[in-house]
Parts: structure tokens; C-alpha cells; sequence
């Protein structure tokens, strides 16, 4: 390496650095504050419970939605990696991963589950930092990567369309845009919003009740099993240990829904619109039936897909 180029490298990462550190700072402020949910912690804990089953459910559903087991000599870039778990489920289809979030504590998590399960993953096989998809300066230092993966997360950074468009600048020529969005119900959207913006101006027990009392209500159609659970104590905080599809846990994916905010959504037709517009043709959709959850995409950039995934 010369020294021109030894020199830029050691800049970029002291810029990464310095973002990362107020970056964490910002979030932390944003939690106190009452004005973000703490995603973080909910992935700390959900970290807990990752294992060789998880990590298989989280590889067999990017491979279904992707259309591929082998992500060799592919470039995987994760927005708002949470626990690390789809990371990890790339990395060990071939992929040199690049991981972020915003949230200190899901950073922390991703490390975490890296030397965990992946302890000779190096730098270049798989990095992590602290920084945000609404930082223009990160993410303008970022290289385009073959695919660009984030899950349930653009949509809770306080900017959607802004999020969006700087998840399909990311996108290198020919690749892949896997994005999951959750669905414009209307009324019913707006009201899960001040669910979740009272949540997070709440202390212990109110969120508590706003988390039995949502869970009530989306178990409607099976209420006397919620019912028992609750007067026995296991919802909302138990069913953690039985994995749910993508690997997932319900308890934890009960509290991120409550607490989820900033929360926007959008419709299916929406997001097709905004990113047609961007040259991106549609490869795969899973919505919600006009429910309550995310729409998945799966996005190729202009005509030459055989670059991608």
C-alpha cells in the first residue's frame, strides 16, 4: 500500500469513526428522550436466543427470496443489521458482508454474534459499524455492493423515501435491492403510530399494558388461548423459544411491533413507483394481503440482471 493510499484509508476510517461515535450518541439521545424505540436492546436480548436453527431459517428464507443458495464472490450490504442473524445467514452462503445500524446496542449484538459464530471472519469477509442510512457523507464513502438487504428497517428511521433512495444508490449496476416494508393500512396505521409514540413516552408499567393490550388485540380471532397465556403469565413476554419463520422470535417481534417507532408506511404500489422510477425491475413480491406486517421486495437494477443475485 503506498503512502497516498495508506493515508486516504486511515481518513476514512477515522471520518467512520467519528460518524459512528455521534451517531450512537444521537440515537441514545433520541431513546431518552422518548422519541425512538430502543431497537437495540430488543436485539441484545433476541441474541440470546440464536442458534444453528435460527441461523438455517434465516439462510433458507434469503435463499428463496433471492433465488439462490450461492452468494460467491458477492458483495452483501446490511442497512440496520439488528442482531447480525441475516448477516450471518450471508456470510455463510459465500457473500463479503458490510454491516451497519444505527442503534449502538444492535452494532454491539452484530460483534457479538460475529465472534460467536463466525470468529474468523475478518474485516474483509464481514465488517460492522455504527452509522445511518440518513448520513449522506457515510453513505457517499460507501461502495455499491451486488445486494443491498434491509429488512423492516427503512421505514423506521424517521425518513422513509429519503432511506430509500439512498438504499438504491448502494446498489451496484445489474444487483439486488431486498427491501421489506410495512403496509399502509390506512386509519388503522395511524392509530398503531400513537400506539407506538405513547410506548415510548411510557415507563414499565404502561408499556406493559399497551403490550398485553396489543397483544389481545392481535390475537382477536384466538382470544381464549391469549387469554389463559396471559393469566398464566407467558404473553406478552413468552413464546421466545420456539423460532418463527426467518428465525425470528415472537415475543421480541411483539415488542419491536408495539414499540416500533418512528414508524411510516407505505403501499405496495407506492414502492414499486419509487424504485421503477430509479430503473429497478421487480423480481419478487410477498405482501400481507393488505394486512397488518411488511411487503417484501426484491428489486433488480436496470436490464443487465445477470449481475445480480
Amino acid at each position: 500500500m503506498t503512502e497516498i493510499a495508506a493515508h486516504t484509508e486511515s481518513t476514512a476510517s477515522t471520518g467512520t469513526a467519528m460518524s459512528g461515535a455521534a451517531e450512537s450518541a444521537g440515537c441514545e439521545t433520541e431513546i431518552s428522550q422518548g422519541r425512538r424505540f430502543a431497537f437495540g436492546r430488543n436485539w441484545h436480548q433476541f441474541g440470546h436466543l440464536i442458534d444453528e436453527e435460527r441461523i438455517t431459517s434465516a439462510r433458507k428464507s434469503l435463499e428463496h427470496s433471492l433465488g439462490t443458495a450461492d452468494l460467491t464472490g458477492r458483495t452483501f450490504l446490511d442497512i440496520g443489521c439488528g442482531s447480525g442473524l441475516f448477516s450471518l445467514a450471508a456470510l455463510r452462503m459465500g457473500a463479503r458482508v458490510r454491516s451497519f445500524d444505527y442503534d449502538p446496542d444492535s452494532v454491539r449484538t452484530t460483534e457479538r454474534l460475529r465472534a460467536q459464530f463466525a470468529p474468523d471472519a475478518d474485516g474483509t469477509d464481514w465488517s460492522v459499524c455504527c452509522a445511518s442510512i440518513l448520513d449522506s457523507g457515510f453513505v457517499k464513502e460507501q461502495a455499491q455492493a451486488d445486494i443491498v438487504y434491509s429488512w423492516g428497517v427503512l421505514h423506521h428511521t424517521g425518513d422513509l423515501w429519503k432511506a430509500m433512495d439512498a438504499a438504491c444508490g448502494l446498489v451496484a449496476p445489474g444487483g439486488t435491492l431486498y427491501v421489506s416494508i410495512y403496509n399502509d393500512q390506512g386509519l388503522e396505521s395511524r392509530v398503531w403510530t400513537e400506539v407506538k409514540r405513547r410506548y415510548n413516552r411510557s415507563g414499565p408499567l404502561a408499556r406493559r399494558l399497551l403490550l398485553s393490550g396489543s397483544l389481545l388485540y392481535l390475537s382477536r380471532n384466538q382470544p381464549a388461548r391469549t387469554l389463559l397465556n396471559l393469566a398464566r403469565g407467558r404473553a406478552p413476554l413468552g413464546g421466545a423459544a420456539v423460532p418463527r419463520p426467518r428465525g425470528m422470535s415472537r415475543r421480541h417481534d411483539l415488542v419491536d411491533w408495539v414499540g416500533g417507532y418512528p414508524f411510516e408506511v407505505a403501499t405496495p404500489e407506492e414502492v414499486f413507483s419509487f424504485c421503477r422510477e430509479r430503473d429497478f425491475e421487480l423480481r419478487h413480491l410477498k405482501t400481507c394481503r393488505g394486512g397488518l406486517g411488511c411487503n417484501e421486495f426484491v428489486f433488480t437494477l436496470g436490464s443487465g440482471a445477470g449481475a445480480g443475485a
